[in-house]
């Protein structure tokens, strides 16, 4: 493979929108998972694990990575840059599974990909704990919440350790109130995340309010608006799964921000959640032996 010779570092204060490139080479699969991403070499980009627009729940997984991604871009969050890859009609013909075959067909046009980190492996707490600090972990605990992002736990913790540095890793799960808009009233956006307590980081992060006071600053004004703006009008528009949600790609941005916007200033009920959560988990007693048989 090719060693990464781009900044892994995205910055979207620089840059107006996620960078464009056209797939060349199928590399690998990775197999974790159920919507099999793959290393993918670009004709002028070099390499990217690349999410598939026909995979799983299709294009919405796309949009959540985007989006939440750059939030953590906005709050100072290392996450690898992510850009656009483009799948043609003739990118992976000569592939031997049928599966992988079947996957990228149902995924020309525009995919999500995610900056390689050659070398990065899975964050593991025992062994890799010292990396993370308690501020960072209060961070990322907070973005979590923030997003509704179930998929940060300890049998599935999404970090990469590389560079001897955490990496925030695949945000398709996040933003789930995005599969049945129709149901999303008022009260839904602003209810308490329950699942923040499985999060990998919880006990040990930080100060969660302190956490709270820095990244809502960052946050305000138009930070959500223009990470939102970052989506490309085909992913947000895509009825490869049934009718789309609104009738233009401006309109679907405005949900998005709606609800994030909301979710921001009303942050009190999910943030309690979270710290009544951390709390209790601190004072659970260690089960003995004879308590978890």
């Amino acid at each position: 493979m090719k060693t990464c010779r781009f900044s892994a570092i995205p910055d979207i204060s620089q840059v107006p929108h996620l960078p464009r490139h056209s797939a060349s080479r199928y590399v690998q699969p990775l197999r974790e998972g159920g919507s099999l991403p793959a290393v993918v070499d670009t004709e002028d980009g070099g390499l990217f694990v690349v999410k598939f627009r026909g995979a799983g729940q299709g294009a919405k997984v796309l949009v959540a990575e985007i989006i939440v991604s750059g939030l953590a871009v906005a709050l100072g969050l290392p996450t690898p840059a992510l850009a656009l890859v483009d799948v043609s009609e003739r990118f992976g013909r000569s592939e031997p599974d049928p599966e992988i075959q079947e996957l990228l067909r149902r995924s020309h046009g525009t995919n999500v990909g995610m900056r390689y980190l050659e070398g990065a492996f899975n964050f593991d707490p025992k062994a890799a704990g010292e990396l993370m600090t308690a501020q960072l972990a209060a961070d990322v605990v907070w973005l979590d919440a923030l997003t509704t992002n179930p998929d940060r736990t300890p049998r599935n913790p999404n970090l990469m350790i590389f560079n001897r540095q955490p990496w925030l890793i695949d945000h398709g799960a996040a933003l789930y109130a995005h599969h049945d808009w129709a149901s999303v009233n008022d009260e839904r956006t602003r209810t308490p995340f329950q699942l923040i307590r499985s999060h990998v980081l919880l006990a040990s992060a930080g100060d969660l309010s302190i956490a709270d006071a820095a990244n809502s600053q960052k946050l305000a004004g138009d930070a959500i608006a223009e990470v939102v703006s970052h989506v490309p009008d085909d992913l947000l528009m895509d009825d490869a799964t049934g009718a789309p949600d609104f009738s233009s790609p401006d309109e679907a941005r405005a949900r998005y921000v709606r609800y994030l916007s909301e979710r921001l200033a009303h942050r009190s009920a999910w943030l309690a959640e979270a710290v009544k959560a951390q709390e209790q988990l601190r004072i659970e007693a260690p089960q003995h032996l004879k308590a978890r048989r």
